[in-house]
């Protein structure tokens, strides 16, 4: 009798294990991200005790989030050692946070932005498992970019918000939750502007996953975002907030651009490289007007080769504006979507 109930608590505890744990790591690129999260907190922690900070934009972000919990609300009279503020309403509440958590030091800043990298490693690499496109080998690719790195935590960027917005809500699209997206999207479009180069193929999603009620519904919400955020200085001071948060026809220093440095710069060559924008955009569009339900493969690819024509298309391009880090995502699934595409 002692050994059946011996032998019926071992095969229990046998079945526990088999139920739970081949559950959680039936696929090895499970493990294997996990494992990477960790080699890369401890890579991260390195990098914040050992390698100089880069003073950039710093100092401006806690003069303008200063001037803002001073009772500033007109957005011409927020500026910075960089200049005036050119981010809509999400930037200041988030930086705001930030100060508050921080105390405006560099190094408790460093450590946040530490957890808020992994953060959004985590999501990536969710992603990425998600749509099975890349080898488990690729994804330590992921954790190996020095700039990425020192984006989050050598120089403190909003850009790093905005993405880890982003991706928060493409990971919300890969499960059909298209209304919780939109709404987590318009978040980070209030962080930095930089990420509107994802709504047009969104906006081409939207229609393909969702009857015209839906789309419009989830794109009320997403507008309710911005007015709800921008609503202190809307009613103070609507014109300066609305033409410097959201300056569509800004055009940035030749020499700061990470491309298009081989040309000259001739007054309209810009305006016109950024025209191409709309017209390739379009294009994409409407060679991707497939109506099925959006599967999780065909969403990444789709917002990522939207973003990556943006990036080319681009008036300016700062290095951070490719921390969708899509590149990766996009060079293993290159030949069947240019075959989709072009074929």
């Amino acid at each position: 009798m002692a050994v059946k109930s011996a032998r019926r608590a071992k095969s229990s505890r046998h079945q526990i294990s088999k139920t739970w744990i081949p559950r959680f790591f039936r696929n090895p690129k499970v493990a294997f991200a996990f494992a990477l999260l960790l080699c890369d907190a401890v890579l991260t922690s390195l990098i914040i005790a050992y390698v100089p900070y880069t003073k950039i934009d710093w100092d401006a972000y806690m003069s303008q989030v200063a001037g803002f919990l001073g009772g500033e609300r007109d957005y011409a009279n927020l500026k910075g050692d960089t200049g005036p503020l050119v981010y809509p309403a999400g930037f200041l509440y988030a930086y705001s946070a930030i100060q508050y958590v921080t105390g405006t030091q560099v190094y408790p800043a460093q450590i946040l932005f530490g957890i808020l990298y992994i953060i959004n490693l985590g999501i990536i690499l969710y992603i990425y498992v998600k749509t099975d496109v890349v080898p488990w080998w690729a994804l330590a690719l992921l954790c190996l970019s020095k700039r990425l790195h020192s984006i989050f935590v050598l120089r403190l960027f909003n850009d790093c918000l905005a993405m880890l917005l982003l991706h928060a809500s493409l990971a919300s699209f890969l499960h059909q939750r298209w209304h919780l997206g939109l709404i987590i999207f318009s978040g980070a479009v209030s962080i930095k502007m930089n990420v509107l180069l994802y709504a047009p193929p969104l906006l081409l999603l939207m229609l393909k996953a969702m009857d015209i009620s839906g789309v419009i519904s989830a794109l009320f919400g997403a507008a309710l975002v911005q007015i709800l955020l921008g609503l202190p200085f809307i009613m103070s001071h609507p014109f300066a907030y609305i033409s410097r948060a959201f300056n569509l026809g800004r055009v940035f220093i030749h020499s700061a651009f990470a491309h298009y440095r081989w040309c000259k710069h001739e007054g309209g060559v810009f305006k016109f490289l950024y025209s191409r924008l709309v017209s390739i955009k379009l294009k994409f569009a409407l060679t991707n007007s497939h109506s099925y339900k959006a599967l999780k493969k065909h969403i990444v690819t789709t917002m990522f080769v939207g973003n990556f024509i943006g990036i080319l298309c681009a008036r300016s391009l700062h290095y951070q504006f490719t921390l969708g880090i899509s590149t990766r995502y996009l060079i293993y699934c290159g030949r069947r979507l240019f075959l989709h595409l072009y074929g």
